[in-house]
């Protein structure tokens, strides 16, 4: 089922942007650090209802990453990649996705409606990830079906990683290189997007889970400092909301984009 879906995708301007179906307004669906554009599977059936959906697997997920793994370069990347979407979009973005989603709403305000915001933060600065990447590397690589995959991660996770690893005859391997996935994650513990997050224009939904990864209280400070969002904290949600909690996600989602339809924000 799953090389199905992988292999049955209508492919967009550029081999990294999918276009995953729909009509009218432009979603765009950007994943998580060590996600892939296939860990929305299980969103695209009720999105393509409000939109034309596309996917977009970032640079260093599966693809060669930027010389220099800085967040305004995978913002390059992802605006070269959707340069042929001719109107704005409503941008939608995981965790690493939706700093790539805010940074690009930043630069490129003319190119973005709506933004969501999916368990991210702007501050991070004093953490460091060597502890994290040196557990990832000792991952037992290949995992020898999705059987063990499940049963390593559990249930979210498990689901969030077959549908990013690379499938091949003796099991399921990671998509990119940890150093790569390091020096992405090491980026924000050297530096904040606060300037970026103030320059956001569009109207913003900030969805954050209870058990969340962001430093306490930052998800709720951007909302009182952008005059057109609204945050919403997920009671029992861990870092993946839109899996965790699904049908609260999709609650909050399509509510915020029907009022973006309808003009109403």
């Amino acid at each position: 089922m799953r090389d199905a879906y992988l292999y049955g995708r209508r492919r967009g301007a550029a081999a990294e942007l999918y276009d995953e179906g729909g009509a009218g307004v432009p979603i765009l669906l950007l994943h998580g650090l060590m996600g892939s554009a296939r860990t929305w599977h299980d969103q695209l059936p009720w999105l393509r209802k409000l939109g034309h959906v596309f996917t977009f697997d970032a640079a260093g997920h599966g693809r060669p990453a930027p010389a220099e793994p800085s967040t305004e370069a995978f913002v390059r990347d992802l605006a070269d990649a959707t340069a042929g979407i001719d109107e704005p979009m409503i941008v939608i973005g995981h965790s690493m996705g939706g700093l790539h989603g805010w940074v690009f709403a930043a630069e490129y305000p003319d190119r973005v409606r709506g933004l969501v915001v999916e368990d991210m933060a702007p501050d991070f600065r004093g953490r460091t990830a060597r502890d994290w990447a040196a557990m990832v590397a000792a991952w037992p690589q290949p995992f020898p079906d999705a059987d063990a995959v499940l049963d390593y991660f559990g249930p979210v996770a498990g689901r969030y990683f077959l549908n990013s690893f690379i499938a091949s005859p003796d099991g399921y391997r990671l998509h990119g290189e940890v150093d790569t996935f390091r020096e992405i994650s090491e980026e924000w513990g050297t530096r904040e997007f606060w300037s970026q997050w103030r320059a956001v224009r569009a109207p913003a939904l900030l969805v954050e889970g209870e058990h969340t990864i962001t430093p306490p209280g930052q998800m709720r400070e951007m909302a009182a400092r952008h005059p057109n969002s609204r945050h919403v904290l997920v009671h029992g949600a861990g870092h993946l909301i839109h899996d965790d909690r699904p049908e609260i996600y999709r609650a909050h989602v399509e509510g915020f984009l029907h009022a973006i339809l309808d003009h109403r924000i």
